[in-house]
């Protein structure tokens, strides 16, 4: 096994281990858990992570964190809709 494929296997694992989650908070809107900062800095962090993944050409880290970021942002825009 190479490390990108490890690094595929990573990024496969963290972002499916976010889905759920974000299924759940996008069908029932409920953010009442959620920290808004948290979200802000996770969704920051995720930019800067995919931003990293551009610099070094790793497709498992752009892609991963390119999903990830689509759903942290959906959920960050329902904490700041919904409360």
């Amino acid at each position: 096994m190479t490390a990108e494929w490890l690094g595929y296997l990573a990024a496969t694992c963290t972002t499916l281990s976010f889905v759920p989650q974000a299924v759940k908070t996008i069908r029932s809107h409920d953010t009442s858990g959620i920290s808004l900062w948290m979200y802000l800095v996770f969704t920051v962090g995720i930019v800067c992570w995919f931003g990293y993944g551009i610099h070094l050409d790793s497709w498992p880290m752009i892609a991963s964190n390119a999903v990830t970021f689509l759903l942290a942002a959906t959920i960050l825009r329902l904490k700041l809709k919904y409360g």
